[in-house]
């Protein structure tokens, strides 16, 4: 073998090496970006090493990067320094023109590309299986990383740029909800999705908006005859009931059935003894602003299920209770005491006939759909302040992409509607 021949034998040996090192950092790179955090923290503490040490790398993310880039530019550079050298060789002045096409394609499909493609694919695999190596290459260009994190900040104060910025509940609270929309499509998983989506909105969630309105409250006039009291306490489906007297807005207890059965049992079935004001509980008053996550928190500290929602003149609106606030994370929960209410009915068509008063958050949960909640609660609602008119039956809106048409409504109320969704491909209903 002459010596020709051996220099290019081993300038090939060496632009190879170089170049699947450039593979290895632009590799490296992308799965270490790309990397699930929260699969890598489960992973941590299951005990996995390899996890740790991405973890560890994540954390110190500039430095990691830092030291990638050293790495790739100095393959890039190193392998076109030896093609450029064999080429010139070969070809004289023109081998420049050659080694420059060779290698851009070179360095552009299997430096870059490929291994990039592969990682962004497979990036919590990638992130595992090179920790080890990219911990060894991170540790020994650790001071020239620094040197370069110098004249970074240094850059970065002349321009008055932020160098970097703290993780703000908000961004968290945002990230964490588009990985739930990442999975939008993915029928596998749409309950869980639904919970999840549920649990970060309680904080954005006003109790006024899945309370039971006081329109459709039960309650009971204390005035009346002790044996009437017991008899509409039997008969009705809830076992706690607001008591008032005098005013039906004049609230003073709440009734829970056990309590009176109990009082009922002690008195031998004389119901005529009995004091149902003195049975009740105290009522607890809570404002209609007060958000679903708050409550919840208020229902676990007080250990108690059931609250009268009033508004900013004390004018009673409903009632919440901790069923209410569980339905909105898991949907509804029914038992064998619980009506069954029509609101929603499907049309051969692809519409839907719904009940005015039906939630948008029901809706929303249940099909999907994006209508906004934050002005109106009930679908006739939306209609109302879409609209700022009180429309006629037989009159038909269009608003988000959806078609509203008034079904049928009793004096100034919508009681029913049809509406048609988007189609699928995210066409506007006709």
């Amino acid at each position: 073998m002459t010596d020709t021949t051996l220099y290019l034998t081993l300038a090939l040996i060496a632009i190879v090496a170089l170049q699947a090192g450039s593979a290895f950092f632009a590799g490296t790179e992308t799965a270490l970006t790309a990397v699930s955090r929260p699969a890598m923290h489960q992973l941590e503490q299951d005990g996995s090493i390899a996890a740790r040490r991405v973890n560890r790398l994540i954390d110190a993310r500039d430095r990691l990067i830092g030291a990638l880039l050293i790495g790739n530019s100095l393959t890039h550079t190193l392998s076109s320094s030896l093609a450029t050298g064999v080429m010139v060789g070969m070809f004289g002045d023109a081998g420049v023109v050659y080694a420059s096409g060779a290698m851009t394609v070179i360095i552009v499909v299997f430096g870059e590309v490929l291994p990039k493609t592969y990682a962004i694919y497979h990036a919590n695999r990638v992130a595992l299986a090179f920790s080890l190596p990219v911990t060894f290459v991170v540790t020994v260009l650790s001071p020239f990383v620094s040197a370069v994190e110098a004249v970074v900040r240094l850059a970065f104060r002349m321009f008055g740029a932020s160098y970097a910025s703290s993780v703000t509940l908000e961004s968290s609270m945002m990230e964490l909800k588009g990985a739930i929309e990442v999975h939008a499509g993915e029928e596998e998983v749409k309950e869980e999705r639904r919970m999840l989506r549920s649990i970060l909105e309680l904080a954005d969630v006003e109790v006024g908006q899945v309370m039971t309105h006081r329109r459709n409250l039960t309650t009971i006039d204390a005035g009346q005859a002790p044996g009437a009291v017991v008899d509409q306490v039997v008969t009705s489906t809830f076992t706690r009931l607001p008591l008032w007297k005098d005013d039906p807005d004049n609230i003073i207890g709440i009734l829970h059935a056990k309590d009176l059965l109990r009082a009922v049992r002690a008195l031998d079935g004389d119901t005529e003894k009995l004091d149902v004001a003195e049975l009740a509980a105290p009522p607890w008053f809570i404002p209609d602003s007060t958000t679903l996550q708050e409550q919840l928190q208020a229902f676990r500290q007080r250990r108690e299920h059931f609250a009268l929602v009033v508004d900013e003149y004390g004018s009673l609106m409903g009632i919440i209770t901790l069923e209410d606030i569980l339905e909105e994370i898991v949907g509804d929960i029914a038992d064998e005491h619980d009506e069954a209410v029509a609101g929603v009915r499907p049309q051969s068509d692809g519409s839907y006939i719904v009940d005015g008063s039906v939630p948008i958050r029901d809706l929303n949960r249940e099909f999907e759909w994006r209508l906004p909640d934050d002005e109106a609660a009930t679908i006739a609602g939306l209609v109302l302040h879409e609209s700022r008119q009180i429309p006629d039956v037989g009159q038909v809106f269009r608003f988000y992409g959806f078609r509203f048409e008034i079904a049928r409504r009793q004096r100034n109320q919508i009681t029913s509607l049809r509406v048609t969704p988007p189609s699928k491909d995210g066409e506007p209903a006709a």
